[in-house]
């Protein structure tokens, strides 16, 4: 099955991506992200004649480059269930034998299937001398990340709660994560590398971007360009909220302008669907790389006025020039979450106010809140009407100071946390945050979060 690859426009609203903030109301939020399920419904997009990109058949995409005696697979999905019913959509193409597996960077999502892909011969496996290094050196932290990482995607929602996850859909096969992860047997050197497999012409280019050990690919006879995860489309996750490392955003921008300069015909995206043409490509290329680097350098300017990195994350904009473009819209990755990130990555946590130097602890500040509301049941009565008012983020504010006093109403606390959780939930079409506001509201509803965490 061929898929007609869609470009849509969301009825004007993409100029929303220039507030800054990813709250819109909640009917216009949830037409959003459902309009952006098209970028990744099941099945196989013929992108040139021995091409084929297989999409939504986990939250990534896998390609097949179709040579003379064999074929090139692109990246392998999450698990080997998710892989084999791709591996078996791209038999109706070829069915000679897999020669080579390319992993585009070590995300789990992108490496977990290949023993799906592979009969009884071994095919090289291609990868960057840096590969493995996606996710930083922060193992300490790891037990947290998985409750952010099951929050940030929604993997414990309900069906009724789940839209999707910016650029994958809600429902995957998870269980069997990394179960055929095969490791790569050949390096790809920093210079990159210009080979032929299968009779098939390939480049293989570093492009440092969404992780340290990313590159990408180029098929310079069929004008073919398969990006990985420096590119998809929404605004890049310059920051994921599940926690990660420092991720190098100039380092992106230089990488998607490179890819640019190839012009190319097609633009496969590590997620969601590819970009056929090479005008619409290559501007989508630019725009993303321009996109990436004017939030970055707005966000240096303003450090070094003296900005506070609060400060910026409400008056940093994408270029009016931009703010029109489908694959730019804050689905995944998000304006305010890049700046935070850009300005801890380049000075680490303190903003350069000897305000926030040692502030007071969470308790005191709390008490000293309550004391200028004229008393606990002062600020109590403050957080039940932010909630009535349908102010939801200064309901949370007050919500978290009531629960630190002694003498405050926690049960209610927690429950006007968890009503508001979910009234921004309604109005949020960037995934990761509105699955978050809603784990995280049913986790404090079940109780399985303790004071410490609430």
């Amino acid at each position: 099955m061929n898929k007609i690859v869609v470009t849509f426009c969301l009825w004007g609203l993409v100029a929303v991506v220039a507030n800054g903030q990813t709250q819109v109301e909640p009917d216009t939020a949830l037409r959003m992200l459902n309009a952006q399920q098209q970028q990744f419904e099941q099945g196989i997009v013929k992108v040139a004649d021995n091409v084929f990109t297989a999409v939504g058949f986990h939250g990534a995409n896998t390609s097949m480059i179709v040579g003379t005696d064999g074929v090139i697979i692109v990246d392998t999905l999450f698990g080997p269930t998710s892989a084999a019913k791709a591996a078996e959509a791209f038999r109706q193409y070829s069915e000679k034998p897999v020669k080579a597996i390319v992993y585009t960077h070590s995300h789990g999502d992108h490496i977990g299937g290949a023993s799906a892909f592979v009969g009884d011969e071994r095919p090289d496996i291609y990868a960057t001398d840096r590969f493995g290094s996606a996710e930083g050196v922060n193992k300490a932290v790891d037990p947290v990340k998985m409750k952010r990482n099951v929050r940030q995607f929604g993997r414990k929602l309900s069906p009724p709660e789940s839209t999707n996850r910016g650029v994958a859909p809600a429902n995957t096969h998870d269980s069997d994560r990394g179960e055929g992860y095969l490791p790569p047997t050949v390096t790809v050197p920093d210079s990159g590398l210009k080979t032929t497999i299968a009779g098939v012409e390939i480049e293989f280019h570093i492009g440092p971007g969404e992780t340290d050990d990313a590159m990408f690919i180029w098929l310079p006879k069929e004008k073919v360009l398969l990006a990985g995860d420096n590119f998809y489309s929404s605004f890049p996750n310059l920051y994921a909220i599940r926690g990660t490392a420092y991720r190098d955003v100039l380092s992106w921008s230089e990488s998607v302008a490179k890819m640019a300069e190839f012009k190319p015909h097609v633009l496969v995206p590590g997620h969601t669907m590819p970009i056929q043409g090479q005008e619409a490509a290559t501007a989508a290329l630019k725009d993303y790389s321009e996109a990436i680097r004017s939030v970055y350098d707005q966000t240096v300017r303003g450090i070094n006025a003296g900005k506070s990195p609060d400060q910026l994350a409400h008056e940093v904009k994408l270029p009016e020039h931009l703010q029109d473009k489908p694959y730019l819209i804050e689905f995944y990755g998000s304006v305010p979450h890049a700046v935070r990130a850009i300005y801890a990555g380049l000075l680490g946590w303190y903003d350069g106010n000897p305000t926030t130097l040692n502030p007071l602890q969470p308790k005191l500040k709390a008490r000293k809140i309550a004391e200028l509301a004229g008393g606990t049941k002062k600020l109590t009565e403050q957080m039940k009407s932010a909630l009535e008012k349908k102010d939801f983020q200064w309901a949370l504010e007050l919500a978290d100071h009531v629960k630190w006093l002694d003498d405050g109403n926690k049960k209610l606390a927690r429950k006007v946390k968890i009503t508001a959780l979910r009234g921004l939930a309604a109005r949020e079409y960037n995934a990761p945050n509105r699955n978050y506001y809603l784990s995280y509201a049913n986790e404090l509803e079940s109780g399985h979060l303790s004071e410490v965490w609430f």
